[in-house]
C-alpha cells in the first residue's frame, strides 16, 4: 500500500479523533457540541428547501421551454469564428445555474467525442474551473436570509466566465 493511500485512509478517522481529543482538553462539551450541530444543521436543511425548489423549477423550465435551445442558436456562429466548439456552449451556460445538470452534460460530451478529444479536455476543464454559481448563492444566502444577491451574482458569474474564458485559452493553447 502506497504511502497516498495510506495516509487517505487515516486522515479523517486521525482528525475527528484530534478534533474531540483538543475539544475534551478545552473543557468543551464535545457531544453536546456535536447535537447542537447536527440541531442547526437539520434547521439549516429544512429552511433552504424553498429555495432549492424554486431553482430546481427555474432550471426545469429553463430547459424545456427551449429558452437554452434558442440561446444556442444565437451564439453558436460566434463561437465558431473564435474556434471554440458550439457543443460546449451549453455546458458554459448550465454549468453555474446546475452542477448535476453540467455533469450530465460533461458525461454527454465525453460519451460522444471521446474524453482525450480536444471538446472532452475543454469540457473536464470548464468543468473544473467554474462553479454553481446560482445554486451556491441560493443555499447559502438562502440560509442565512439575505434576500439581496445582485452584487454577488455579478461577481459570481464574471468569475464563471473568467474561468470558462481562461480553460478556452489553456485547453487550446496545450491540447491545440
Amino acid at each position: 500500500m502506497g504511502i497516498v493511500s495510506l495516509i487517505s485512509l487515516w486522515f479523517i478517522p486521525v482528525l475527528i479523533a484530534f478534533i474531540l481529543m483538543y475539544g475534551t482538553f478545552k473543557r468543551v462539551p464535545t457531544y453536546e457540541s456535536f447535537v447542537e450541530g447536527g440541531k442547526e444543521g437539520i434547521q439549516i436543511a429544512v429552511s433552504i428547501i424553498p429555495f432549492l425548489v424554486g431553482m430546481l423549477v427555474a432550471i426545469s423550465v429553463f430547459r424545456a421551454s427551449g429558452a437554452l435551445d434558442f440561446l444556442m442558436g444565437f451564439i453558436r456562429p460566434g463561437l465558431e469564428a473564435l474556434g471554440i466548439p458550439a457543443d460546449i456552449a451549453p455546458l458554459a451556460i448550465i454549468r453555474p445555474i446546475s452542477g448535476t445538470a453540467a455533469l450530465g452534460m460533461t458525461s454527454d460530451i465525453m460519451a460522444t467525442h471521446g474524453p482525450d478529444s480536444f471538446i472532452g479536455r475543454l469540457a473536464a476543464t470548464i468543468q473544473g474551473s467554474t462553479d454553481t454559481t446560482f445554486y451556491v448563492l441560493t443555499v447559502y444566502f438562502g440560509a442565512v436570509g439575505i434576500k439581496k444577491m445582485g452584487d454577488a451574482l455579478k461577481v459570481g458569474l464574471l468569475a464563471d466566465l473568467v474561468g470558462i474564458v481562461a480553460a478556452v485559452i489553456v485547453v487550446t493553447l496545450v491540447f491545440g
